[in-house]
């Protein structure tokens, strides 16, 4: 009786398993994904491969050309660059302008999602167009605006906005909350009501509510931008090299103009600095990576 049972599920399960066929449509699909992961990985395998090789064996055989393998690259780039120090200005900027961006815009999204008021669609437009603003168009007013701000001594040598550590966490802080702020409203909208409310017949707050209730059910979506912020704004080069002129405060990124020479410029030392300058990414991204996916597709599957 049970073999029969056996015999009857697995000849019922075996259609299920079996492999649908190739068809042109499909092939051409996948052929383009290839195409498309090839192009994106090119620049970062090429990139690597150039910082495993001498300048002197490219120079004489050219870069399409395999041998002259050394690591010697990685250990002069450390050195020049200064990396160990710049890597912990990065820490510097990252960690709070990260720390800072989620929470204002988490504050905010709650204000947007959690009330109904005149001007609720309109504080949302206006978080969300200003990442539509050029960070470039802003260059000018903001560069004056930072040389004029006193800042005390104990929070910045120059004294000044300009040139400090604050400036840079600011400036990110401002341009990042807007894309922050709009996920995080689309996320806290999809929560079920009837929490909110069962918290205030407890007598909760609206701190307790943001807080205790709120922030727990956001923590897929709050990993994920984390790793997106982190990403973003450790990379970030342009407003280090415009709002910074002392060359021991910038950030990691920055510090890759150390690597370029007077009269010509070392493409495999830029490289194997490129790759130093990447690991912290990529270590970041693959730690948070089951959060990442998961605050992404969380949701996407409500009707």
């Amino acid at each position: 009786m049970s073999s029969a049972t056996l015999t009857r599920t697995s000849d019922t399960a075996a259609p299920s398993t079996r492999r649908r066929p190739l068809r042109p449509a499909r092939v051409v699909l996948h052929v383009f994904l290839a195409a498309v992961a090839v192009g994106w990985l090119f620049p970062i395998l090429w990139a690597v491969l150039t910082s495993l090789r001498s300048y002197e064996y490219t120079a004489t055989h050219g870069y399409v050309s395999f041998g002259g393998w050394t690591l010697d690259n990685y250990v002069t780039a450390w050195r020049t660059a200064e990396f160990g120090k710049h890597f912990l200005n990065s820490v510097y900027i990252t960690v709070p302008a990260v720390l800072l961006t989620l929470f204002l815009a988490s504050c905010v999204a709650f204000v947007i999602a959690r009330f109904s008021w005149k001007l609720n669609i309109a504080l949302l437009g206006l978080f969300t167009a200003a990442n539509l603003l050029p960070q470039q168009a802003l260059l000018i007013p903001l560069f004056r605006m930072f040389t004029e701000v006193p800042l005390p001594a104990w929070m910045s040598d120059s004294e000044l906005l300009y040139d400090s550590y604050w400036g840079l966490i600011l400036v990110n802080v401002a341009f990042q909350s807007g894309f922050c702020v709009f996920v995080l409203s689309n996320y806290m909208k999809a929560l079920p009501h009837e929490l909110y409310e069962a918290a205030m017949v407890d007598g909760a707050s609206v701190w307790r509510q943001y807080w205790q209730v709120t922030m727990p059910l956001c923590r897929p979506a709050l990993a994920a931008l984390a790793t997106l912020e982190v990403t973003w704004i450790y990379n970030e080069f342009f407003w280090a090299t415009v709002l910074m002129r002392t060359g021991d405060k910038f950030p990691v990124t920055s510090s890759l103009n150390n690597l370029r020479g007077e009269f010509f410029t070392d493409n495999n030392l830029v490289s194997a600095g490129s790759v130093l300058v990447a690991i912290p990414t990529l270590v970041i991204f693959f730690l948070l990576q089951k959060q990442f996916v998961r605050g992404l597709t969380l949701g996407a599957s409500k009707g």
